[in-house]
């Protein structure tokens, strides 16, 4: 199994997350994706390197989605058959998540999703946006994900090759994929996992206005695609 981590300027919790993997699942290898995070984060990234994980990156930022490609690519490369299981840098993804995440993937067109429940104390912005995003999607796709945005996803290599090839560079890409499983014949599961924010230390690269219109975009052009004549819902 290897856990990819995009990660973009990050801070200690990404070294905190390195070691508690190494340290919980030692056959499990730990690949991070610096998503041109600039000079003033090498020491972050060294350190995660020092705890056990490989680290891979480019100069320029070019957002989540283009790192997690690139995290795929390496792993087809490098790590052919292997699982990979997604997790996010900050510490929002508790380490016997991942591998209950990891333990569910199985060896066909299917991914997992790590579901939160969004309880306890929660950032209003993360809570309403994944309600909009899941009642959106149900409404579009008429598939039912409740978290649709969860960075925790659990992959088999079978799949590496048709995630690669999904447009979508930022934070739309995750949603991207969601959209394109059903007519790809991609089975979608949700396992259920803890909601961990910190209030105290609460940050984010999503840009609210800009990266909102990413995200919601694929929904909105998959729908008009479907009521076309001759679309898929057509």
């Amino acid at each position: 199994m290897v856990v990819l981590i995009p990660s973009y300027q990050p801070d200690s919790r990404l070294v905190d997350v390195v070691r508690t993997l190494r340290e919980s699942a030692p056959a499990a290898e730990v690949l991070v994706v610096d998503d041109g995070s600039g000079p003033g984060y090498e020491g972050v990234f060294r350190a995660a390197a020092e705890a056990g994980a490989t680290v891979v990156g480019y100069a320029v930022n070019r957002g989540k989605g283009a790192a997690l490609k690139s995290g795929f690519r390496w792993v087809a490369e490098h790590r052919p058959g292997e699982t990979v299981v997604c997790a996010d840098s900050d510490g929002q993804h508790r380490v016997d998540d991942i591998l209950r995440v990891a333990a569910a993937v199985e060896p066909r067109r299917m991914m997992v999703i790590g579901g939160r429940r969004f309880t306890g104390d929660v950032p209003p912005r993360s809570r309403f946006g994944n309600t909009v995003t899941r009642h959106l999607f149900r409404l579009v796709s008429g598939a039912s994900v409740y978290d649709t945005q969860s960075g925790l996803r659990g992959y088999p290599s079978e799949l590496l090759g048709w995630l690669i090839g999904i447009p979508g560079e930022r934070f739309e890409y995750e949603l991207t994929m969601l959209v394109a499983a059903s007519d790809a014949g991609v089975e979608i599961r949700e396992v259920e996992i803890a909601t961990v924010y910190d209030p105290t230390a609460y940050s984010s690269h999503f840009r609210t206005v800009v990266d909102s219109w990413r995200v919601y975009r694929p929904l909105l052009s998959y729908a008009v695609t479907r009521r076309r004549p001759g679309g898929a819902g057509g």
